[in-house]
């Protein structure tokens, strides 16, 4: 079926889920690089008491390239067994080579019990942008043989985005499909993809630098990496958003750049991951290739986190 011929489902819009946000969990390995399943539960102990989502085995905050198909299975049974029907517990993976790789994902996925999978943008290597009918034939194929509640990723990291017109038709020819993670630099296209979606799917982008205006917009809500530091400051930016109290909102909004400048600035998770590691928290060590950030540097993190209070208020004190 060409790009033309997608079919398209004339049902009424879905009722949206009301405002949230998610935490792309890191993965905590021991300093020889095993997986630190302790660690872990800790840490995702920590995400489920301050009640944001999280998604599982990320190529970013997840290290999820590192890890092999039994630690991502390992990695998504603690992540049911500590968050189950506490929090959304989701799939997230890596970017992928083919459609093949996104159906086994999200397999692992509903057998271990978890609430959706994430279909990363297809990566196709050496900058190569799929054509149009290659992207529809890729998240067909996914669409149509992958199990359970799938969440669609555009994600400018590959090198091109989905058109807003084509991520509304398989939203619509798909029930499957609970969501949308927009990963884009631009504002204007998260509100033509929301537009594109009419209310049939919730919409998060990622990262926080577009979070309020994103909810502004009518968005669902924002993925972060910053949540693995600051979960309740995360959740509370959405709490205060959808109380109105929009001078608040601003606020924590502005607190979460700072925390993400500051991590940004030492390389993103591994820089988290030492600062957790200053503060006596959960967190463990990259794994290679990665390389940890030496105690000095993460300092600045720490002096960030401790200035805005959180090292108190996000029990890390």
């Amino acid at each position: 079926m060409t790009q033309e011929q997608l079919p398209v489902d004339d049902a009424p819009a879905r009722p949206p889920r009301p405002p949230s946000t998610f935490v792309v969990s890191l993965t905590p390995f021991t300093r020889a690089g095993a997986l630190d399943e302790p660690g872990l539960r800790a840490h995702l102990q920590r995400l489920g008491a301050a009640g944001i989502g999280v998604y599982l085995a990320g190529s970013g905050s997840g290290e999820g390239y590192t890890l092999s198909r039994d630690e991502r299975g390992r990695v998504f049974a603690i992540g049911v067994e500590e968050l189950g029907g506490t929090v959304p517990v989701r799939a997230m993976g890596v970017e992928p080579r083919s459609a093949a790789e996104v159906v086994a994902l999200a397999e692992d996925a509903v057998a271990a019990g978890l609430d959706a999978t994430q279909v990363y943008s297809l990566d196709l290597g050496h900058g190569y942008v799929p054509t149009g009918d290659e992207m529809t034939t890729y998240l067909r194929t996914v669409l149509d043989e992958a199990p359970g509640n799938l969440v669609l990723s555009t994600h400018h990291s590959v090198g091109y985005h989905y058109p807003p017109d084509r991520i509304g038709e398989l939203v619509s020819a798909y029930p499957s499909v609970i969501g949308v993670n927009v990963t884009h630099p631009e504002l204007t296209y998260v509100a033509e993809v929301l537009a594109a979606i009419d209310g049939r799917a919730d919409v998060h982008v990622g990262g926080p630098v577009h979070a309020l205006g994103a909810l502004a917009l009518g968005a669902q809500g924002y993925l972060s990496s910053e949540g693995n530091l600051a979960p309740r400051l995360c959740v509370s930016l959405i709490e205060r958003f959808v109380a109105g109290d929009r001078d608040a909102a601003a606020g924590i909004h502005a607190q979460i750049l700072q925390v993400f400048e500051a991590t940004q600035a030492l390389g993103g998770i591994v820089g988290a991951k030492a600062a957790l590691q200053l503060l006596g928290a959960a967190g463990g060590w990259p794994r290679p290739p990665r390389l940890p950030v030496d105690a000095e540097r993460a300092r600045s993190l720490v002096d960030v986190l401790q200035e805005l209070g959180l090292d108190r208020s996000e029990g890390l004190a």
